[in-house]
């Protein structure tokens, strides 16, 4: 069944797309259609005789018409079922006008069955506040026929037979006319989740290179800042004390190798999991705040005198928000020792304040700043970034005793997505 259902519903849409392309063949087909199987009947037998014309009752009931007369009659019929979907109440009017005479006139034909057609095709293809009026006409045409058979039949019996027709078809009309809405609704639903797809993918690849923007900016901005400035302290020192410059140029290697390793993690994720288990295994999970110890060290050999205290339960942050509070620590030490310089103090300090980290960077201002650090920057955006996801806030500028201070609240409970 399944194969058969495959195939019906193949031919079907085949048939649909050479209609789309050529709407007058099936109309064209539908004519010679009802031409052949209910015009040519009568054509044949218009004299009367023959089995194709009924009882001898049936024929003296209604006029015999000639056969001129009875084939414009099947024209004015079945004709305008060449435009009925494309003008349907034009259709409907004409079929309807055409039977209504022929019923004045006596006749009876078997082209009648196009005004059927007509009403079906107006209930499919028409407005639907134009099918009460032509349901209205249609019915009364049928008590014209109906009076017109009583010899036959009684009236109500025919009105019977003859409403129930005309409203089938109008019902069938609708059926088909409610499931292709239904069915375009669906297409028109699945092209437009297709779309959001698409668009939430490119959201989210926006989203992922923004925080992969914001990991190299960190990382390399402040491994570069502490490589120049161990260069520029192992430069002045080489001719005074050698031992000093090779110390810093060791330093310089143990820096750039942190950053690298660092550069791979981040870069790792990038990475297709099937291209190499090897430098898999070599990722390491993101820093932390128990790596900003090590932090600290670093940019103590590069110059800065640090001064690291905590307050509270650092364990129960959850790592999202432990690399937030490391990369603001890490943006913020980087500033001071680009802007302030070697020799200078500051002061670092993680505290949990109810239900909030503080997280506060001061400088003694001992060294002269040369610029605003990084004031519009991409290091004090990607710290307001940070800060956004777990619905903190960020200050920056000069402290009241004449240094540089950078101040950041988290909240240790978002609400919201916070990576």
């Amino acid at each position: 069944m399944g194969p058969l259902t495959a195939r019906l519903s193949r031919g079907g849409q085949r048939l649909r797309q050479a209609d789309h392309a050529h709407p007058w063949v099936l109309d064209t087909a539908v004519v010679l259609l009802v031409f052949l199987l209910f015009c040519l009947p009568d054509l044949l037998h218009a004299d009367g005789d023959g089995d194709g014309d009924g009882p001898q009752r049936f024929r003296m009931a209604f006029k015999s018409l000639p056969p001129a007369g009875a084939l414009a009659l099947q024209a004015g019929l079945v004709l305008p079922l060449l435009w009925r979907r494309r003008k349907p109440l034009e259709a409907f009017g004409v079929i309807v006008t055409v039977f209504a005479v022929q019923w004045a006139l006596g006749a009876a034909l078997r082209a009648d069955v196009a005004l059927f057609i007509a009403v079906y095709s107006l209930a499919l293809h028409g407005r639907l506040r134009q099918l009460p009026w032509a349901c209205g006409v249609m019915a009364a045409v049928m008590v014209l026929v109906a009076v017109r058979v009583r010899s036959l039949v009684s009236v109500w019996d025919a009105l019977f037979f003859l409403l129930s027709t005309a409203t089938a078809a109008v019902a069938l009309g609708l059926m088909v006319r409610i499931r292709r809405a239904q069915l375009a609704g669906l297409r028109e639903r699945a092209a437009r989740l297709e779309i959001e797809r698409d668009q939430r993918s490119r959201l989210a690849a926006a989203g992922e290179r923004a925080r992969m923007a914001r990991e190299m900016h960190d990382i390399v901005g402040h491994n570069l800042s502490v490589m120049i400035t161990l260069a520029d302290a192992g430069a002045y020192a080489s001719d005074a004390a050698p031992e000093r410059g090779k110390e810093a140029l060791l330093l310089i290697g143990d820096t750039g190798r942190t950053a690298l390793g660092e550069l791979r993690r981040v870069l790792g994720v990038l990475r297709d999991a099937n291209e190499g288990t090897s430098e898999a295994l070599q990722l390491r999970p993101q820093p932390g705040v128990a790596e900003i110890d090590e932090l600290c060290e670093s940019v103590r050999a590069a110059g800065l005198e640090v001064v690291y205290r905590t307050a509270g339960d650092m364990d129960a942050m959850d790592k999202g928000l432990q690399l937030t509070a490391y990369r603001i620590v890490q943006e913020a030490l980087t500033n001071v020792l680009k802007h302030a310089g070697r020799g200078t103090r500051v002061d670092l300090s993680l505290l949990v304040r109810d239900t909030w980290l503080v997280v506060r960077v001061e400088d003694d201002g001992s060294a002269e700043h040369t610029t605003t650090p990084d004031d519009e920057g991409h290091g004090l955006a990607g710290m307001r970034e940070r800060v956004a996801l777990y619905g903190g806030t960020v200050s920056a500028g000069p402290a009241s005793d004449g240094g540089w201070a950078v101040e950041a609240t988290l909240d240790l409970t978002p609400q919201g997505g916070a990576r």
